[in-house]
């Protein structure tokens, strides 16, 4: 088996073992890197040097038998909206193009102090706007299923890469669908924790009350030891939860017999996809078969989300995107007029379409004599969303939905902004609640593409999550690698 095509388990067992050495696997990697991404265009900056250098250092513990930890040595690929010292951040924005932070994110002190290694930064929606990577300042990624297809978005680089055998892992941020989105376009498992377990401490904030840092891997028992080295309380993140967490890994195989899964009946409702319904009720059937009790149930507020979710996020990117005025950091105007102009001139020129729009609809919705009408109804609707899904949980263990409506789509297809939007639908309800989901491929299209479905649970509910979706992976065949098909996107 080629160094790209183990699975993160797999590799900290070969690892563990001295069947490979950190360097030969980051070396293998940056091969395919090398090989793969002038088609992908899924990443912003390749660590190549450092993460060699990382790996030489992780091989010399482990023969010293003073290993970090079992993640030490196993590379992983960053969002680049994620705070890497000394290694650029740019949220894919000429706004930041030339910014590199001086601190960590709290991710990634975790992870350094794990012994995971950073080996690129992934490029993403621009200050993760977006749902197709096609909003970058910099380079539209593809999809590796097929390279005329968009890998999804906002974290699209970083679920591209995984899927093209770049790293076994890879973080994304997640704020309306970002994580689980891509996840299911690529063929890959993404997972979007309850908010609060893992720290947003060092995340370029969009939206911070919907805001979660999660990762991408290639089976459901990578994403589980992922939450294991992510979660954990950080006193610089005010809403980060203070609790000892469990380890993920623990009773995934324990099954689903005697579990209960609620599907709301407004999944089924128009705009889903013939490849996605056929996907959802092939995976109610399979639960069924497993021993799990499958359910019809309701989600009253279902149709009232989307509009909620896009009415408080860009109300909280305005504020967040506000600090970007050409003064402290971030792109300076060459030419203005006075201060004012200058504040003008370098958002006109920092932020690309996308960021502008939603910048525009925040302060709409939170100026003088529409903050009532528009915003603070889209709270109370936030509440009521929270309400049903309370109410989901006291009967069910998980709810089962599809993750997208359809497959991935050809670039460009979605230029209307309200059609790039609806292909969140099944998404944005989680993060409104702050509840936890997780996508995984459940099968092909009739075209030959990745379809995810998705499951979803109660705040800190990730173990009963898991081990239900683990049960689904273990009972369908693996759809397999992508094709690299379509040739050479434009």
């Amino acid at each position: 088996m080629k160094t790209y095509e183990l699975s993160m388990k797999q590799a900290m067992d070969k690892l563990a073992a001295k069947e490979i050495s950190a360097e030969e696997l980051v070396s293998g990697l940056l091969c395919r890197i090398s090989e793969k991404e002038p088609q992908l265009r899924a990443l912003n900056f390749v660590c190549d040097k450092q993460s060699i250098e990382e790996a030489k250092n992780a091989d010399k513990r482990r023969a010293k038998g003073e290993q970090k930890s079992a993640f030490d040595g196993i590379p992983a690929i960053i969002k680049d909206n994620i705070c890497t010292e000394d290694i650029p951040t740019t949220c894919s924005s000429k706004m930041l193009e030339d910014f590199v932070p001086p601190y960590n994110a709290h991710v990634i002190e975790r992870f350094k102090s794990l012994g995971i290694i950073t080996l690129a930064k992934s490029n993403l929606d621009e200050f993760a706007m977006g749902s197709s990577t096609e909003n970058s300042a910099f380079r539209t990624s593809a999809n590796p299923w097929d390279l005329q297809r968009v890998p999804g978005g906002s974290s699209g680089g970083s679920a591209a890469a995984v899927s093209a055998g770049f790293a076994p892992l890879a973080l994304g941020s997640d704020t309306g669908g970002s994580i689980r989105q891509p996840a299911s376009y690529c063929g890959v498992v993404g997972l979007k924790p309850t908010y609060g377990a893992v720290s947003r401490y060092g995340l370029v904030a969009f939206a911070s009350s919907l805001d979660q840092i999660g990762p991408f891997s290639r089976t459901i028992e990578d994403a589980a030891l992922s939450l294991n080295a992510l979660c954990g309380y950080d006193r610089r993140d005010s809403t980060s939860i203070n609790m000892k967490y469990p380890d993920f890994s623990h009773g995934l195989k324990d099954g689903v017999k005697g579990l209960k899964i609620g599907v709301p009946k407004e999944y089924f409702a128009e705009g889903l996809g013939q490849d996605a319904k056929a996907a959802l009720i092939s995976a109610m059937k399979k639960y069924q078969e497993l021993g799990a009790v499958v359910e019809e149930t309701t989600l009253p507020t279902f149709d009232y989300a989307l509009s909620a979710y896009y009415i408080i996020s860009s109300a909280e990117a305005t504020s967040n995107l506000s600090r970007y005025d050409g003064v402290k950091y971030g792109h300076r105007a060459k030419n203005y007029d006075g201060i004012v102009d200058m504040y003008i001139q370098s958002r006109n020129e920092g932020f690309g379409a996308e960021v502008k729009r939603r910048m525009m609809l925040g302060n709409y919705v939170l100026s003088s004599g529409y903050y009532d009408a528009y915003y603070l109804k889209a709270l109370k609707v936030r509440t009521l969303i929270k309400r049903d899904f309370d109410s989901l949980f006291e009967k069910y263990d998980c709810i089962l939905s599809p993750t997208a409506p359809t497959p991935a789509f050809v670039a460009g297809a979605k230029s209307d902004p309200l059609q790039m939007y609806m292909t969140d639908i099944y998404t944005v309800p989680v993060n409104i609640a702050g509840l936890t989901a997780v996508s995984m491929p459940f099968g092909l299209s009739h075209e030959g593409l990745p379809i995810g479905v998705q499951l979803i649970a109660k705040p800190l509910g990730e173990p009963v999550m898991l081990r239900t979706a683990y049960a689904l992976e273990q009972a369908i065949e693996p759809i397999g690698a992508p094709a690299f098909k379509g040739g050479k996107q434009s």
